[in-house]
């Protein structure tokens, strides 16, 4: 049976087919380990002696251009990821190197987000939520932007319900917000609107804060 295999040129162009494919199985496979233990590598966890956060975040950058109309799209393809981090240490090498929402140029967002958590409305977590707004004024937003941070990542705001934070840089104004998951959680909403007040006093003057509820938006309800 195996001279007649041997000699049988179709069985040695299938069996060379199925080597062949095995090979590219065993190539893919190959791959798809590499792929993954480079993934397992680059987890974002605490370093020995490090103090750990409760979640894990990560910062964002982007710039808009105000005459031009923005799509989620384009808007996605916009937003360049900084870097993730574990833990207080993590954070502090990060935000020591950036520069300041006061020095940035032009209309440009600072994002700091759950890690899995993208800094848009469309996102799973945060498409049923709504965000509080403060409106700054000039030589504001750098102060604040770090209070709000700082408060965020203490978790002095004391809810599992935020998903991240954003500085915008306006020309005659700049804005900072905090998002949470539900919008339609009122207790929640209202304790998040207190703590603000708390962790920024002086800052918010009439007319400064609100709630933009992304829910409603989509359903284009008033």
């Amino acid at each position: 049976m195996f001279d007649a295999l041997k000699d049988d040129d179709s069985g040695d162009h299938d069996q060379n087919e199925e080597n062949s494919t095995k090979k590219d199985s065993e190539k893919e496979k190959t791959e798809q380990d590499k792929s993954q233990g480079s993934s397992k590598k680059k987890a974002v966890v605490p370093g020995p002696a490090e103090h750990p956060l409760q979640y894990n975040y990560t910062f964002w950058y982007s710039r808009r251009t105000p005459s031009r109309s923005t799509s989620s799209q384009s808007y996605e393809q916009n937003i360049k990821q900084i870097g993730t981090f574990a833990s207080v240490e993590q954070f502090w090498r990060f935000y020591s190197h950036m520069v300041r929402p006061g020095d940035l140029t032009g209309h440009s967002d600072f994002h700091l987000f759950k890690k899995g958590i993208k800094p848009m409305w469309e996102d799973d977590a945060n498409k049923n939520g709504g965000k509080w707004i403060i409106q700054l004024r000039k030589g504001l937003a750098s102060h604040c932007w770090e209070n709000l941070i700082l408060a965020m990542l203490g978790e002095q705001f004391m809810v599992g319900e935020i998903c991240g934070a954003m500085v915008s840089v306006w020309f005659q104004e700049d804005i900072i917000s905090i998002r949470n998951k539900t919008a339609s959680d009122l207790a929640t909403t209202a304790h998040i609107r207190d703590t603000l007040r708390i962790k920024m006093p002086g800052s918010l003057g009439p007319q400064r804060l609100l709630f933009q509820n992304f829910w409603k938006l989509q359903l284009n309800v008033p």
